[in-house]
């Protein structure tokens, strides 16, 4: 028998300020249209003044706890894929442990951008296989808010705020592709590429935060073709190929980059979850928070295959496939 990592349950949390397209329109040269046409986004959420990175985190792990029918004590850790911490240190997941009343197991973070979900997945799911752990709660939150230059129309209509959340149990498989849970993982970086997308900013550079830099262009051309990449080489891992993936949930950065990549797989649309209008980029956050959106109104069944992929500063990009 083998040992795999189910999802047990779904949860996430958006902040209650919604900001449509139409609220830059007084900031940076930009409109409604222009920010639609060449992203997908019509909305997002900003965390509201003193919320915090961990007061999301918390509230989606909330929702997974109750989704799965679950207590903290039922929890041996936590991995929060954040790039935005409340503090430099300590993790902002001892942040989240210490809300849940946890004071048993491990709580720590994970720090790949806008794939640092597929990461802390990965990162889990090994944990489990190895025999450290039962049942890990993994999450991405961010508030990007806080990091945007508000005159650069490139950056600062992109991104929003949230938190998702979902709940991975050791379950024994026989080994195949048929098992549920997780069956692979791809993860991959190059430091050639850190200047197309970072911040300006850091404890050892500036003494600062800073804020957020992209070469737009050059990120979109690497998006689509190591996304469609890493899908593949994750399915070749798991035994399984293209035509049985039931859903594609990939990092919502951008509708264009989610399409051409959704095109290069041959998957029809219909098969991709979308939540970047509503949401925007919600870098580490996304994948979860499309995850819990899909599961919530009941578009996974039992036994599909699912693909989410994700790409983000570092350059550093993956993907993982499971069985719902």
């Amino acid at each position: 028998m083998t040992l795999r990592s189910v999802v047990r349950g779904t949860g996430h949390y958006l902040p209650e300020r919604v900001v449509p397209n139409s609220w830059f329109a007084e900031r940076p040269d930009t409109t409604d249209e222009w920010i639609r046409t060449r992203t997908g986004i019509e909305r997002r959420h900003f965390a509201a003044e003193g919320q915090a990175t961990s007061d999301m985190g918390l509230r989606a792990a909330r929702a997974a706890l109750d989704k799965a029918g679950l207590t903290p004590n039922d929890i041996d850790g936590i991995v929060l894929a954040t790039s935005t911490p409340d503090h430099t240190f300590p993790a902002s997941a001892t942040m989240i442990q210490y809300g849940l009343g946890m004071t048993h197991g491990f709580a720590y973070d994970v720090q790949a951008v806008c794939a640092g979900f597929v990461f802390a997945l990965a990162n889990a799911d090994a944990m489990i296989r190895a025999g450290m752990a039962k049942r890990v709660l993994v999450i991405g939150s961010e508030t990007f808010s806080r990091i945007l230059d508000w005159t650069d129309r490139g950056t600062c209509v992109l991104f929003g705020d949230g938190a998702g959340a979902l709940i991975l149990e050791a379950q024994e498989g026989a080994g195949s592709s048929d098992d549920r849970g997780i069956l692979s993982a791809d993860l991959n970086s190059d430091g050639q590429y850190r200047e197309l997308l970072y911040v300006d900013g850091g404890v050892s550079t500036t003494g600062t935060s800073g804020q957020l830099r992209m070469q737009g262009n050059l990120v979109f051309r690497h998006a689509v073709e190591k996304l469609a990449k890493t899908a593949h080489i994750a399915l070749d891992k798991a035994g399984l190929s293209a035509d049985q993936v039931d859903w594609l949930v990939p990092h919502q950065a951008n509708a264009r980059i989610i399409t051409a990549t959704a095109q290069k797989m041959g998957l029809p649309m219909d098969k991709v979850v979308l939540t970047v209008a509503d949401h925007g980029n919600t870098s580490a956050a996304s994948i979860p928070l499309a995850l819990s959106v899909a599961d919530g109104e009941g578009r996974f069944a039992p036994g599909d295959v699912i693909v989410t992929e994700a790409i983000g500063g570092g350059l550093s990009w993956g993907s993982v496939v499971l069985r719902w």
